[in-house]
């Protein structure tokens, strides 16, 4: 089977991050023997970023004899459904449904017409894959499947916390709070992350705040290691990469109920959802801060690993093409992969 991945991001030397869960999928899906090719969304010139890939994807679709398309974002999966020479999948990540957060914590306008568009894109795809119950609900389409991304256990596994420190040249007594996101981006909502922080330091002087993004995955994984409890206020996710690989590598995490991160925490000690509040978020991360302890979260989400995630979407490659001789039929089942209800 060859499937071209269409994507408005993916890693570069700049910025490692950026967008490194479509390479993480894309390497697991060669792996499982799906022969890809990618379609990488670049341009200097944003305005002219959509138009100019209307014409590569139609060359791309010209040389190369693809079974399916596969489109990450649903912004991406408008400009793929311009054509209608092979069929399409489209991966939904969040704002795409939900909506953009400016930085009044509310949605901006442009980002609710652009997700009613996105919405209207999934009744004309072969199937989409989201990342959590809240966004499927947002499809209510028989060919609608529940996939959260994958982790990647080799890469963001358990190391011992002065190892790490030492490392990354962190202090080896003092106590960090991880911030592993960009502070500038409002959904983040990193002033409620600092307030809750400084709010402790002044209590104790060991606590620090690290603030961590375009880091490489290695290094990042390190971070993880090295530091004592991740904290996680966001607006809204989708199925944020951060939670799942703070859980890889037994790190407690402190988190707003957004996306399926309830979901991903479970039962798992020393991880907690708690209010956007600041005191809330500070009493939370004291108490763990006191004893510093590990979790077990590694252990609640060996479902996520690639092989697995990876058979799950080329079932779904598999039943779009099946479908072209067959109607579509969705299922109604509450597992970890299934149509979404």
């Amino acid at each position: 089977m060859k499937v071209l991945i269409m994507t408005a991001i993916y890693p570069t030397p700049e910025n490692p991050a950026f967008g490194s869960f479509v390479r993480t999928q894309a390497e697991s899906l060669k792996r499982a023997g799906i022969d890809v090719e990618l379609l990488v969304m670049r341009g200097r010139i944003r305005k002219l970023l959509y138009p100019k890939a209307i014409f590569q994807l139609r060359k791309r679709l010209q040389q190369g004899s693809f079974d399916l398309v596969h489109a990450h974002f649903g912004y991406v999966g408008l400009v793929a459904r311009t054509q209608w020479k092979v069929p399409l999948v489209v991966t939904y990540h969040g704002d795409d449904l939900l909506g953009t957060i400016n930085e009044r914590g509310k949605k901006a306008a442009w980002s609710l017409v652009a997700a009613a568009a996105c919405r209207k894109l999934a009744q004309r795809v072969d199937a989409a894959i989201v990342q959590s119950s809240e966004m499927a609900r947002q499809l209510k389409k028989s060919n609608v499947f529940l996939i959260p991304h994958e982790v990647d256990f080799e890469l963001f596994r358990p190391t011992e916390k002065n190892e790490a420190r030492a490392i990354l040249r962190l202090h080896p007594d003092k106590k960090y709070i991880l911030f592993a996101a960009n502070p500038e981006i409002p959904v983040k909502r990193f002033p409620l992350a600092k307030a809750a922080a400084d709010a402790l330091a002044q209590q104790d002087a060991s606590i620090e705040l690290l603030v961590v993004h375009k880091e490489p995955q290695e290094r990042l994984a390190l971070y993880l290691s090295a530091c004592d409890v991740l904290v996680f206020p966001s607006y809204q996710e989708g199925s944020p990469n951060v939670i799942k690989q703070a859980m890889a590598c037994n790190l407690p995490i402190v988190a707003t109920d957004v996306g399926d991160v309830r979901e991903v925490i479970g039962k798992t000690r020393d991880c907690h959802i708690c209010r956007p509040n600041i005191p809330e978020f500070a009493a939370w991360m004291q108490e763990i801060l006191l004893h510093c302890p590990r979790t077990d979260g590694r252990a609640h989400i060996q479902h996520l690993n690639p092989e697995s995630v990876s058979g799950r979407i080329i079932e779904v490659y598999e039943r779009v093409l099946r479908g072209r001789e067959k109607p579509f039929e969705g299922r109604t089942h509450s597992d970890s992969y299934a149509p979404a209800k």
